[in-house]
């Protein structure tokens, strides 16, 4: 597993943004979360070895991409379309990506994305109800090849049957996958076993690859509530065994 940060840091825009894991961390090294900066990782995609072959080589897995940011954010809008240049160069590599600013995708879009480049999957999350109905029919008018929803951390139950519904020509589902978990941290909210259910329900109606990856660390099941340890938050629900193809 790669992971590619061209820049860190970022603000907070709703919910699930409450207890982001870079505002628990950049404090203790000193440095401010809310503060956006090119990393000096920023051309990791494009940097080779004396030999000339690239640093970063196909593993066959996603390079996560943007972790400790969000990749629309305004203030790396003077440095984003060089890296959707990178990511045109490295058609070998498959980039994946999670926003909460579907709204700012076409800001320093490059000229040739057109319906968008085949090795980009852009991930949209939806932490709870009001959030999907105000960023999915965003992202479902956006011209991207590969789209997952990204329900993490779930903050409550959420109907997602319209938007898992949308079919692309020949019949195929709008959305890939569908991935969603618990929050983790000494202040997560409540993840309830009912509402990841819900969701994977919804997914079988509409013939959506579902996905359960984390409990989180607060997890409600059958109204008892679990205090689960983070090394075995994403352990437990694959122990779940939901998970669909």
């Amino acid at each position: 597993m790669a992971s590619w940060n061209p820049w860190h840091g970022c603000t907070k825009i709703s919910a699930g943004c409450a207890n982001c894991y870079v505002y628990r961390s950049d404090p203790n090294h000193g440095r401010d979360p809310s503060a956006v900066r090119k990393n000096v990782s920023f051309t990791l995609p494009v940097d080779k070895k004396r030999s000339g072959a690239y640093r970063l080589q196909p593993d066959g897995d996603y390079v996560y991409t943007c972790f400790t940011s969000d990749f629309f954010h305004p203030a790396a809008d003077e440095w984003r379309k060089e890296a959707w240049r990178f990511m045109q160069i490295r058609r070998d590599l498959e980039f994946l990506l999670i926003t909460k600013r579907v709204d700012r995708f076409f800001v320093s879009l490059p000229e040739d994305w057109g319906e968008g480049y085949e090795n980009v999957t852009v991930c949209c999350t939806c932490e709870n109800q009001e959030m999907a109905d105000l960023r999915l029919p965003i992202y479902a008018s956006l011209p991207i090849r590969r789209k997952i929803i990204i329900c993490e951390p779930l903050l409550g139950a959420i109907d997602l049957r319209r938007y898992l519904a949308i079919r692309e020509k020949g019949g195929i589902p709008m959305i890939q996958e569908l991935v969603c978990g618990g929050e983790s941290g000494n202040d997560a909210r409540i993840c309830d076993y009912g509402w990841i259910l819900s969701l994977r329900e919804q997914c079988l109606a509409a013939g959506v690859p579902f996905r359960f990856r984390q409990t989180g660390a607060l997890f409600r099941k059958d109204g008892r509530l679990y205090r689960i340890p983070r090394r075995l938050q994403h352990a437990q629900a694959r122990k779940a065994g939901i998970d669909t193809d």
